[in-house]
């Protein structure tokens, strides 16, 4: 690994957005991280579960938004158990002995009575919603509950898998639904509180068997595949919109608490996650995200005066999150912060994002900064390895961005922007979390280079001289190859993700 990674710095082919700040992390961490010790990985991987966020942060509450003080309330309604040996028809889903086999039929029965509240068991098994769509659609305040067994007498997500995970044969059948879409029936443009909560709780998403990938032919550079250890070459450059969508999404806001934890997201064309919030708090906890495109998580606010919405993000691990395409020149987010809405992120991991762990590159102005200036931004207690950038902010004297390294945010960011900033730090050479992650994906990550380059523009030629004649735009075109790009990260790989730092990242459920 230190010959690669020597080689490659002298070649000055590694191709990341803030360059000097990567390759430095790079030299100092990465080929002792991969070497890590099975003893170290044990110790690290000692279990505990996420703290509350009182537990982690009791500091916090004088730094806070006022937001961050409201806690969701859990649903205790109606309980319903879906599982793959259930009734297709006939069973009410209301016992173990009664389950109905089909996620969005339940679903559908609990809209049908406005049963906010209600409860959903579900146990192992991939499940495809109706007619196996690929997606399940929510329109009322519940909760779901992936992990079960078959009899429901035991929960484990990591045991008792339960997931969403579409193939080829979903392609065109889920449009540009989210795994988990919820419907315009959880808005409501006149809340002023939270309407009810709603909560997704150990349900494992991937997008990795849909999508569109070049093929695993890493002696074909076309393919962006580093070597015979990945299933797939890179993504494709022109994504189907009927394939390009996110893990949660909402039509509308969300006027009510949210809560998703215990959940992996993984290899979406879109975002992880992505909703606005109305009003209520957010509490995002114990997910792994990796693999997505654009980011992993964007949470945005609107209540118009900024006030309504909170967003504790909290114990995740966030990793290879990508840029919008192969030319890696925008998106690729771990976290973004949002206008409108006031956030604390801390007790994260953050690794290997393509374009920064976290973003701060949203605000309002001119007339609106009144109400920005409400907006409360907290970023404590993370760890960052092996990201482009670890925190991105606009810039004062110019177009680019900002890109400050995690060790310098407390001191070189403003209390106006970040109140609370302290401990955001590198995670320490040889680390044993390294061990988690697929050695194979992080090692061609961090060696990710433009392989070819190439422009092909011609003003004189025939067909441009004509399109210049005719008052058209003349046409040239433009080659890119790297070594890879969004290919797809194995699932039950990322489940090992669970749990691989105690205390930071996403524990063990």
């Amino acid at each position: 690994m230190k010959k690669i990674l020597s080689s490659l710095l002298l070649a000055g082919l590694l191709f990341m957005p803030a360059n000097a700040q990567f390759l430095k992390k790079l030299g100092n961490a990465i080929s002792e991280q991969v070497q890590t010790s099975t003893q170290e990985k044990q110790q690290s991987s000692t279990q505990s579960q996420p703290k509350t966020q009182q537990q982690a942060a009791p500091q916090q509450q004088s730094q806070s938004s006022a937001a961050a003080t409201r806690t969701a309330n859990p649903n205790n309604g109606k309980v319903y158990y879906v599982s793959k040996n259930g009734a297709a028809r006939g069973a009410d889903g209301l016992s173990p002995a009664t389950a109905k086999k089909d996620v969005q039929a339940v679903l559908n029965t609990i809209k049908e009575n406005k049963e906010d509240g209600a409860i959903v068991r579900i146990s192992e098994g991939n499940f495809l919603g109706y007619t196996n769509q690929g997606y399940i659609e929510i329109s009322n305040f519940i909760t779901i509950e992936g992990g079960w067994n078959a009899d429901f007498t035991e929960r484990d997500p990591l045991k008792y898998i339960t997931r969403i995970q579409p193939g080829e044969e979903q392609r065109g059948t889920n449009g540009s639904k989210a795994l988990i879409h919820t419907t315009r029936d959880l808005d409501d443009v006149m809340a002023k509180k939270p309407k009810g909560t709603l909560i997704i709780d150990g349900i494992m998403l991937d997008m990795g068997l849909e999508n569109f990938y070049k093929p695993a032919k890493p002696e074909d550079e076309r393919f962006g595949c580093p070597s015979a250890a990945f299933e797939t070459g890179r993504m494709e450059d022109a994504i189907p919109p009927q394939i390009e969508h996110s893990g949660f999404h909402s039509d509308g806001w969300i006027a009510g608490n949210v809560i998703i934890r215990n959940c992996l997201i993984a290899n979406c064309t879109q975002f992880g996650i992505q909703f606005g919030s109305r009003c209520g708090e957010v509490e995002i906890c114990n997910n792994v995200f990796v693999s997505n495109r654009y980011a992993g998580c964007r949470v945005s606010g609107g209540d118009k005066n900024g006030e309504a919405s909170h967003i504790n993000f909290h114990h995740n691990t966030i990793a290879f999150s990508w840029c919008r395409d192969k030319y890696m020149e925008d998106m690729g987010y771990g976290f973004e912060f949002m206008t409108l809405i006031s956030a604390d992120v801390h007790h994260n991991l953050f690794v290997g994002n393509n374009y920064a762990a976290v973003a701060r590159t949203h605000a309002l102005s001119g007339p609106d900064a009144p109400i920005e200036a409400k907006r409360i931004t907290n970023l404590y207690d993370n760890y960052y390895f092996l990201n482009a950038a670890d925190l991105q902010l606009p810039s004062k004297g110019g177009g680019k961005w900002t890109n400050v390294k995690c060790t310098d945010i407390e001191e070189m960011v403003d209390e106006k922007t970040l109140p609370k900033a302290e401990n955001n730090l590198e995670l320490p050479a040889g680390d044993a979390v390294i061990n988690a992650f697929d050695k194979d994906y992080l090692e061609a990550f961090a060696n990710l280079k433009v392989i070819a380059q190439s422009q092909n523009f011609n003003p004189n030629s025939a067909s441009n001289m004509f399109r210049q004649a005719t008052g058209q735009n003349m046409q040239g075109s433009e080659v890119r190859r790297v070594s890879m790009y969004g290919n797809r990260y194995n699932f039950d790989k990322a489940l090992k993700l669970f749990g691989a730092k105690a205390n930071y990242g996403a524990q063990r459920p």
